[in-house]
Order: structure tokens, then sequence, then C-alpha cells
């Protein structure tokens, strides 16, 4: 089967927008809404278990009626940010999901009231829920009285949601110019990237200048946007909820330990210079006496290949086959039932994501495809989060999505099975160097990067909170990246706007590190692939099947992993060490 560039169709979850069919959905949601209110009162400590399961059953039904018309709301929404209509739809969903959050709120706060012995005697027949509630209670110390709760979800909703949305409006209508061939191209964000990969260095240059002036144009507003997410942020999650710190309040919704993610984030500050080490290789290759930082990501040879989309589908497609025709199926699944979007257009969200909305339906697939080598990695990441979804799709709806720092794991690992194969293929030196070259420049954005991403933002966080203002900002940013590049790139003054032009620091505060553990970890289990070969395939999928259904630490343990270990993490950096060795016997 041959697949061309497409919209996805949304009909899965709801048919269509027309009057009759949101006015149905919505009332299926008020009537999931209503039946779990009813039970208000019969929750008690010394409830049967029997009646606790049949109310988590009234809980998922409300759930699957939230996400249904949530999911299809972001879909919309994010396939073009500039419609009106689909902007209306978004608020008026999520509205309806803050009523449905507030008069439900009763079940987690009941639930989290209760002592050890009560809890768990209720989650001893809880089956497949059991780690869902655990997480619930995990949040005890943290939560305040139900007046409160409620208070604050009004207040995000109308205050820094929409925010984040202006932020989104805002970003996602830039055009930038650039001159190509001595002809002026207008250009959306994706379009304007695929340059900063150019073998023209001047290119590459006009491409990321061209890039922060327009975010600079608009540089006071958007910092003035982070400075109210950063103080959003520490309003509730410090000074009301008592964490101990910004972060500490992701860590626990990923449910990593504190003292892990220290661990992780000092070992990627300690590795640094492997990284170093390859970009110095690279200046040489490239003829220069010091990388630039527009020079990071420049191709080793000169040629512009480009790779249509069919292309790229079938040789994702085969990669998985070869794996496992498991993983192979599940993929196609995605293309099959239309659930990816992968065309470029004015409007539509930049970058690239995988939205897992409910067990029974396929995960949806976005991405703004332009024929760059490195697209077909970003199509392998994709779809590999959708396997991983699908992997998952026994569990509850509250518990077949895997946590953060885990769902990063199929994504990079299909990335790397793609490397592989190319590499297997390829017998010319020079064109293996460019191979190894490219996963070297994604492993340093998917580790190096997003791990001072959040370096920077534990230092922001702070630094807004003293009041200093956005070029103070930009400074610190700056020495931010000095400290990520040492002394091996040439960091140019535009490069200080690059925080605002970052949607997860705004998005997700700390998000970036999931992106870093994911990475680490997919170099160890990837190894171990090569180590143990097909025997190892049943281990890795059994991981991804868990989903959300366990914790992170009992998901990885089971698989011989100690994430408290600093070993552990190096060991992902003695993998790129490796790769690097086999580059310098090339050159």
């Amino acid at each position: 089967m041959t697949y061309k560039p497409s919209l996805w169709k949304l009909n899965d979850l709801l048919e269509s927008t027309d009057a009759a069919v949101v006015d149905a959905a919505i009332s299926e949601l008020e009537t999931a809404i209503q039946a779990v209110e009813a039970e208000r009162n019969a929750l008690q400590a010394e409830m049967s278990r029997d009646a606790f399961n049949a109310f988590l059953q009234k809980y998922e039904t409300l759930t699957r009626a939230g996400y249904r018309l949530g999911a299809y709301a972001a879909l919309w929404f994010s396939s073009d940010t500039q419609s009106p209509e689909a902007l209306s739809f978004k608020g008026k969903v999520d509205q309806l999901m803050l009523e449905a959050q507030n008069r439900t709120l009763f079940f987690s706060l009941w639930w989290k009231s209760l002592d050890d012995k009560a809890a768990e005697r209720l989650m001893s027949a809880a089956g497949d829920l059991v780690y869902f509630l655990q997480q619930i209670r995990n949040f005890k110390p943290y939560t305040l009285s139900e007046a409160e709760e409620k208070l604050i979800n009004l207040k995000d909703m109308s205050g820094i949601d929409a925010v984040v949305t202006l932020y989104d409006m805002i970003t996602n209508k830039f055009a930038f110019t650039l001159t190509i061939d001595g002809a002026e191209k207008t250009l959306t964000r994706e379009e304007l990237m695929t340059y900063v990969r150019s073998p023209n260095p001047d290119l590459r240059q006009a491409a990321y200048e061209e890039l922060y002036r327009v975010y600079s144009d608009e540089g006071t507003l958007l910092a003035q946007i982070y400075n109210y997410r950063v103080r959003d942020w520490a309003n509730e999650q410090v000074n009301l909820r008592r964490f101990k710190s910004p972060l500490a309040a992701r860590n626990l919704a990923n449910d990593i330990p504190d003292n892990v993610v220290d661990t992780l984030l000092d070992v990627v500050e300690e590795q640094a210079g492997i990284f170093h080490r390859y970009f110095a290789l690279k200046a040489k290759w490239l003829n220069l006496p010091k990388l630039r930082r527009y020079d990071l990501y420049a191709p080793l040879s000169s040629s512009e290949k480009k790779i249509d989309y069919a292309a790229a589908a079938q040789m994702a497609l085969e990669t998985f086959d070869q794996f496992s025709p498991q993983t192979g199926a599940l993929a196609r699944r995605v293309f099959e039932e239309g659930h990816i979007d992968s065309e470029v257009r004015a409007g539509k969200r930049g970058g690239a994501f995988c939205m897992s909305t409910m067990p029974d339906i396929t995960p949806f697939v976005l991405l703004n495809y332009t024929g760059e080598v490195r697209d077909v990695a970003t199509l392998a990441h994709e779809l590999g989060h959708a396997i991983h979804a699908m992997l998952a799709e026994d569990h509850s709806i509250l518990t077949f999505h895997s946590a953060l720092p885990l769902a990063e794991t199929a994504s990079t690992f299909s990335e790397m099975l793609l490397t592989e194969r190319l590499l297997a293929e390829e017998k010319d030196p020079a064109v293996r160097r460019d191979i190894l070259a490219a996963a070297l420049d994604d492993a340093y954005a998917t580790i190096l990067r997003q791990a001072y991403f959040v370096l920077f933002e534990r230092e922001a966080h702070a630094l807004i909170l003293e009041g200093k203002t956005a070029e103070e900002m930009n400074q610190a940013y700056l020495a931010n990246l000095h400290r990520q590049f040492g002394d091996v790139l040439d960091i140019s003054d535009p490069f200080k706007w690059e925080w605002i032009s970052i949607p997860h620091i705004f998005h997700v505060p700390f998000y970036c590190y999931a992106y870093s553990f994911g990475q680490l970890l997919v170099l160890s289990l990837y190894q171990r692939y090569k180590e143990e070969g097909a025997a190892f395939i049943p281990q890795y999928l059994k991981i991804l099947s868990y989903g959300g259904s366990a914790s992170p630490q009992h998901i990885l343990s089971e698989a011989g992993v100690d994430m408290t270990s600093p070993d552990f993490w190096r060991g992902g950096f003695k993998v790129l060490e490796g790769m690097i060795d086999e580059l310098e016997a090339i050159s």
C-alpha cells in the first residue's frame, strides 16, 4: 500500500461537529457526571470492595466521555490553530471539562482522606486500577480543601491555561522570510527549520537569525507570558501545596523520586564532554576551526537528499516488521485508520506528537513532513509512541497512559531501530559516517539539550521570582548555553532568545528531562537488545505493555534497571562513546 500525506480523520472520536452530534456527546458526559455524583454519600471507609469497584466503573465511564470530547477539541485545534471554530469548540470543551472536574473532585479528596488501612482494604480488589489509586494518594500531603481545589481549577482555565493558549496562537501564526537561491520565500517554522540542516553555512545562519528575529520582535510579550507561567506555578505548587521546589511538583506527577532526577541531571552535566568530543570531530570534518551554534546540525555531506512520504512510511513500517511483526502491524493501524496528519500548512501546530486517547481507539499522530531525512526518524519516533499505547490497550483508560519518563521509551527505541537498519544496509564508510553523525546529532538534541532546558528552567523559576527582566533572562540563557557547550562552540547573540521559542517550558514546566531519561534508558536497553537478540524482544514488549498500570520504578526494576544508580545513566553515554569511536576510526 502506498501512503500519501494526509489530514487525519477524527470521526472515531466524534462523527462531526454538527450540533446534534456534539449535544449527544455532551449529554453522555453529563449522564456520566451525574452517575458519579450520585455516589458521593456512598463513599465511606467501611464500604464493600464490590461497591467501591462499581463506583470505579462509573468513574471510568466518566473519564472516557471526557477524553472523547477533550481529545477531539485538542486535535482539531492542533490541526488549525487559527480556526475560530476550532478555538471556540476548544473553549467550550475546556469549560465542560472544568465543570466535570470540579463536580467530581470529591472522589479524589475522599480517597486521599482515608487512612492507609482503609485504603489498602479497598485497593486489594481493584485489580488494574491499583496504581491509579496509589498515585492519587501520593498527592495527599499536597492537597488542599475542596473549595480551594475548585478555585484553582477555575483559576487555571481562565488564567494560566488561557495565557498558554495565547502563546500557541501567537507563535503558530508567525511567518518567516528567507532568501533561497535568490528568491525570497515565506515559510512556516517547520519549513524554516529544514534550512538549519542545510549544507550551506550562510543559509544555516540566515535561518536561525530569521527564527530569532521573528521571536525577538515579540520577545517582551512572550517573556511576559513565561513570567506568568512561572509565577502561577510557584504560587500553586510551592506556596499553596508546599512542594519543596518547583521541580518536585513535576517529579511527583511523573512518580520519579527527586534524587533520581537530580542524579540524572548531574550525570548529564558530568558527561557533557562526550558531546564536546563529537563537536570537535564535526568541526574538523566541516573544515572549521570551531563549530558555530549555527553549525550544530550541519550535514557532513553536501547532498540535500529528500525522501518522499510514501518511501518514508514504507521504510518505517519495514523496520518495525523486521524487529517484530506485532509492532509492524500496530504501526500500520495508524495509517490504515486515517489517524495521521502529515501535511505542512499554515496555522497547523508545529513539531510532531502522538496523542493516545482511549485504549480502544488507535492513537493519532501529527507530523509536519517536509521530506528531510530526519523526518523519517520523526515518523518512526511518533509511531513508536503509538505502538506503546496500543500494546497497553488491555488496560483501563485510567491506567493505559504511561508515566511521562517512560513515554519516550518506544519512540526513541524506534528511532534507534531505524538507524541500525540504515547502518546495516550501508557499506560505504562516508555514508556510514553521515548516518552515525545524524544519530549523534539527535542524541545531543534529546539528551544534552533537553537536560539543559530543565537546568535553565530550574534557574529561571528562581530568577523570575527575583523580578529579573527579559534581557536578564536572555543573559541567563546565554550563560546556560556556554556551560552546555564549554569552549567547543561559538554562540552568537541571537540565541539568547531561544528559550522563548521552546513550547514545552510554557506548556508543561520541567517536561524536558523525560527526553533525557528516555534516551539514556533506551541506549541501555538497546545495548541489551544487540547482545541478546530476539530473546530481548518479549521483555521489551512487556515493558511497553504496562502502560501506566505500575510505577516507573517497578517496571524498570523488573527489567533489571536501577534508575537510582549514576552508573546506570553513565551506561547510556558509554554507548554514545562507542559510536564516536567508530566515527573516529572512519575519519
